[in-house]
């Protein structure tokens, strides 16, 4: 294994990673909702289920996985790692220049407890600096590294390479994979008509190209994007802020998705149904509206209240301070709780720098 602490050019034994197509360019903060959305969807579509299933395109993570894996608790609890990339490329161009390969922008582990009534939400930092296993892809053996930044993992090695980083830093074997894109997220957005949030303080971000005053807004798609893309103009301008707006997002979506009444409009339902699929990359194993509308089903009575949402415990690298690393102890107490089907201690983010992003309160659900 070599040494990637920078995050420079990574080189493998195969080809680099060819670039995603639209697809696969996600930002998935809300695709864990968004496979919600299927089971409403589809759950009363009945002939239009063979459109949307042709909108689906999974990836078989499985296959390059292979059988050196954590156990699979089978206890009725659910582990699925959200994904998203930073691809700038094509219709996505407009967020930024393209610098020649997909890295995860966002990355949640989502637990969901046995009996699917509460669920755990771990952010883990895309500056993360994490031991990299070895990774098998279609263009070959991406090399590990021993000191290499989290969200590298998919750039060499795909989703079955950031897979087998997190299960490797959890010792947690992940049931499913979900990515979203940039196009499918707005367009879901605008679908729901908009999702109400509370801003404590003006925000005016340059890069992100949002501007909203104190105060209630019903933020479109273009909007939503922009607020979980704001970071220099929040808190203390570091990712672990932008971290704390994506989580009071993902908790105002929950809520909006609850409240605005799906089935009472058909024509809706099959709008966020088509998106939805569109917008997905799922594993191989959800690849289908059948499939993602079970999956679904386990989500459907979780509430935002229900779900517990932290970010990995970190503290700033003394070798690099525009990098993270995982606080050890408390970061077993989360991997533990997780592992073992119980909540987080509210010891395990005490002393991490993730909680001190200065962003938690600037957002709230509507």
């Amino acid at each position: 294994m070599t040494d990637q602490s920078r995050g420079g050019r990574i080189r493998a034994t195969g080809s680099r990673r060819k670039k995603p197509g639209a697809r696969r360019r996600a930002t998935t903060v809300v695709a864990w909702s968004a496979a919600a959305l299927v089971l409403v969807g589809g759950s009363g579509l009945g002939y239009a289920y063979f459109k949307l299933n042709g909108n689906i395109k999974g990836v078989d993570i499985n296959a390059s996985l292979g059988t050196d894996r954590p156990v699979n608790v089978d206890n009725g609890s659910m582990d699925i790692l959200v994904l998203g990339s930073d691809s700038r490329s094509g219709a996505n161009s407009s967020y930024g220049a393209d610098q020649g390969g997909a890295r995860s922008d966002t990355a949640m582990i989502v637990h969901v407890n046995e009996g699917h009534k509460t669920a755990s939400v771990v952010s883990v930092p895309r500056d993360t600096i994490v031991e990299r296993p070895d990774c098998e892809s279609d263009e070959g053996t991406a090399e590990g590294a021993r000191r290499a930044m989290f969200n590298t993992a998919y750039e060499v090695g795909g989703p079955a390479c950031a897979v087998k980083t997190v299960e490797k830093m959890s010792g947690i074997r992940m049931d499913h994979y979900i990515e979203v894109d940039f196009t499918g997220f707005k367009q879901l957005i605008d679908d729901l008509g908009g999702v109400k949030i509370t801003t404590k303080e003006a925000i005016d971000d340059s890069k992100s190209h949002l501007n909203l005053e104190p105060g209630t807004h019903t933020l479109d798609g273009e909007q939503a994007l922009g607020l979980v893309r704001t970071r220099k103009s929040v808190g203390d301008g570091s990712d672990l802020g932008r971290i704390q707006l994506q989580q009071a997002f993902i908790k105002a979506l929950i809520t909006q998705v609850k409240e605005i009444g799906l089935l009472s409009s058909p024509k809706k339902l099959y709008d966020i149904g088509d998106t939805a699929t569109r917008a997905i990359t799922p594993d191989s194993e959800l690849d289908s509206v059948r499939e993602l509308a079970s999956f679904a089903g386990g989500l459907k009575s979780l509430g935002a209240s229900d779900v517990n949402m932290i970010t990995l415990p970190v503290e700033y690298d003394p070798a690099d301070p525009n990098r993270v690393v995982p606080l050890e102890k408390a970061s077993e107490q989360v991997w533990t709780a997780l592992r073992t089907d119980k909540p987080i201690p509210a010891s395990a983010t005490e002393q991490s720098a993730g909680d001190k992003g200065d962003a938690a309160d600037v957002v709230t659900g509507g």
